[in-house]
């Protein structure tokens, strides 16, 4: 499945009882030898009760990732299969329970609230001082404001940043926002355990928030992302920080097969 051109290996193993090994998730989402996915979903039954299933989600590379916004539409699409159609999903993820509302191929999800906001900061890099700010919105991610995203050093400077000391141990998703008129940014995003990916729905939601906050951009904010798609970011604001903080877009089937692990 692709929810805005990132790219996901969605598996029910609710009767398979699967566990796979890093290396073998690395492999099925390998682009040559593999399938081909910026990360692996498995569907289980949920073990609080509190929600109709729950997923074990990981990057492309084998570890294990709290929370993706695309991956989480992609998802509600896929466990709608088991629930004959109904237009709401819930499921259990590290970073909390997600509500997914479903109207077709689009896919509105709700995010955990975000936290940690900090604006701002400086750090040092190889092209000079930068001024970037961050926030968790199921991820950390860092926002760093640029003239022209697609002039960017979007794998080079991205990596630098997320293995920067500033965002030890964990390291940071980062999010290069280009503002393109009245409530609308255009972002590039360099993921943890993937690199840079045709969209990510956690650091979509985190430069819109971001932008907010900084800009005074109202909601909903449209944001698009490389792969050529829009996606909608909703939210209240809240003193300093926002609720009810929404992803809304399309999720899509690409094929079903089978593959020997």
């Amino acid at each position: 499945m692709n929810g805005a051109g990132n790219d996901f290996v969605l598996i029910d193993n609710r009767q398979l009882g699967l566990r796979l090994s890093p290396e073998q998730i690395e492999r099925i989402c390998h682009r040559q030898r593999g399938v081909g996915a910026d990360g692996l979903m498995l569907l289980r039954e949920s073990c609080s009760g509190q929600a109709d299933w729950a997923w074990d989600f990981y990057n492309g590379d084998g570890s294990n990732a709290e929370m993706c916004g695309n991956g989480a539409r992609c998802f509600a699409r896929f466990a709608q299969r088991n629930l004959d159609g109904q237009e709401s999903v819930s499921f259990e993820t590290l970073a909390g329970i997600i509500q997914a509302k479903l109207s077709g191929e689009s896919v509105t999800i709700n995010l955990m609230p975000p936290k940690d906001f900090r604006f701002g900061d400086h750090i040092t890099t190889s092209t000079g001082e930068l001024e970037i700010h961050s926030v968790n919105t199921g991820v950390p991610h860092a926002v760093l404001f640029v003239q022209d995203a697609d002039q960017s050093m979007v794998t080079e400077l991205g990596k630098e940043i997320r293995n920067h000391d500033h965002y030890a141990p964990a390291g940071a998703n980062v999010n290069f926002v280009q503002l393109t008129g009245e409530n609308s940014i255009r972002v590039r995003t360099y993921e943890r355990g993937v690199g840079e990916t045709l969209a990510c729905g956690t650091g979509v939601t985190a430069s819109a928030l971001i932008t907010a906050g900084l800009h005074g951009y109202e909601s909903p904010v449209c944001v698009r992302v490389l792969g050529g798609d829009n996606l909608e970011v909703a939210f209240e604001p809240d003193g300093d920080s926002f609720t009810n903080v929404q992803l809304t877009g399309q999720a899509d089937f690409v094929f079903t097969g089978q593959i020997e692990i």
